[in-house]
């Protein structure tokens, strides 16, 4: 009878069910509140980095996709580029109804350099502080081509482009302290009066710091001799590189070469481009936190296997296997660090909110961003809680006895 007793297999341990597990793991943490909260601390402030950068980078992207869409992509820019000699070459009087001819161009303007000629808020000023400020002859169909809005006054037209008008760039305008129409300003030796100042200009900020006057009068009063120095237009989304190919050998058949094509979108989509680098050197730093917060929950659990060593003893007299200690206290430390990733995804949501908020950018809630902070920190959990687990499943039940 003895004999056949002790050939009989050992019982198997009872199984654990996942809520008895998540219970035992929750009261393991519960049972030192202090500890547990500054560990899930670490984890919270490492996952509120990464979502606040994410959030914050999808945010600023948003707003600037708006901003081109709204914008277009469909602009170009044509200047004279340099001769062989390296002269600045000249563009041909009639080269903007040129390019509004090109097959595909809906609408064509330009503006051509008013040589030695400055803008002064009066007559009293110092000629030789001009403040950058650039004297333009302007086509009156120009803020038609590059979208610019007027602040305040009117834009010109063929009445007032054919007299003493300017219209004044936002940054001209601080510059000179003009704020309403009706004032007068000293340009190319004559009183000019300003009828119109215009909202920053995005695709063409060269406009910003100009005065702008009519074609007639610059010619008429101020010795413009006609020719442009830049030219805008408008074609259809499709035909965009097309048209940029044609323009150079419309321009100028002879020398190609010397006409400076450009697409002022592009430095919009760069600033895209550059602000998606940044978030993820950004990001960089934010999974840096998160490794130090995981270095805390390891210490943690290192910590609370070696106070409960008695417990741990207790159990596995009781019948609790190896897995089951190891399981036991793995899921301590994935509960430890996903709370403390709940925590951080809230923060950093809240953070990336307030950030578009304050910025006038579309409050954008990324899926990848929150799916990325909880996946993280139970990652990081579990790789924290692995070797304290598996040093607390090693443990005879004598020597845990013993210990404590």
């Amino acid at each position: 009878m003895s004999a056949r007793a002790t050939t009989e297999p050992l019982p198997r341990p009872a199984r654990v069910r996942f809520t008895q597990l998540v219970g035992v793991g929750l009261l393991g943490v519960a049972g030192r509140p202090g500890r547990a909260a500054l560990s899930a601390l670490g984890i919270a402030i490492g996952v509120a980095a990464v979502v606040a950068i994410l959030g914050i980078g999808a945010a600023g992207q948003a707003e600037l996709s708006a901003r081109l869409d709204a914008l277009g992509t469909n602009l170009l820019r044509v200047s004279a580029g340099q001769t062989f000699s390296g002269e600045t070459s000249r563009l041909p009087r009639e080269v903007v109804d040129m390019v509004a001819r090109v097959p595909g161009v809906h609408r064509a303007g330009g503006t051509g350099s008013v040589r030695d000629t400055t803008v002064h808020r009066t007559d009293l000023t110092d000629p030789r502080a001009t403040g950058s400020i650039e004297v333009l002859a302007a086509r009156t169909n120009l803020p038609d081509v590059v979208g610019a809005g007027v602040r305040t006054g009117a834009w010109l037209n063929d009445a007032t482009g054919q007299y003493p008008s300017v219209v004044l760039g936002s940054a001209a305008a601080e510059h000179l302290a003009v704020d309403v129409p009706g004032t007068q300003v000293w340009l190319g030796g004559r009183w000019f009066t300003v009828i119109g100042v215009l909202h920053p200009v995005e695709l063409a900020p060269e406009l910003d710091r100009s005065a702008l006057i009519g074609w007639v009068v610059a010619e008429s009063l101020l010795g413009f001799d006609g020719h442009p120095t830049t030219v805008y237009e408008r074609s259809a989304d499709d035909v965009v590189e097309q048209v940029a190919a044609l323009l150079p050998g419309t321009v100028n058949p002879e020398r190609p070469n010397e006409v400076k094509v450009s697409r002022p979108s592009d430095a919009l989509a760069a600033k895209l481009a550059a602000q998606s680098t940044f978030a993820t050197a950004y990001l960089g730093l934010g999974v840096v936190a998160l490794v130090v917060g995981g270095i805390g929950v390891a210490n943690t659990m290192v910590v609370s296997v070696v106070e409960r060593r008695a417990e741990i003893g207790l159990r596995r007299a009781l019948g609790a296997g190896k897995r089951q200690i190891r399981t036991q206290f793995l899921t301590e430390a994935v509960l430890l660090s996903g709370l403390g990733g709940v925590v951080g995804v809230l923060l950093g949501l809240g953070t990336a909110a307030a950030w578009a908020v304050n910025s006038g950018w579309p409050v954008t809630v990324p899926t990848t961003a929150v799916a990325a902070g909880v996946g993280a920190s139970v990652l990081i959990g579990s790789v924290a809680g692995w070797f304290p687990a598996a040093r607390a499943a090693r443990l005879s039940p004598t020597e845990a006895l013993a210990a404590a």
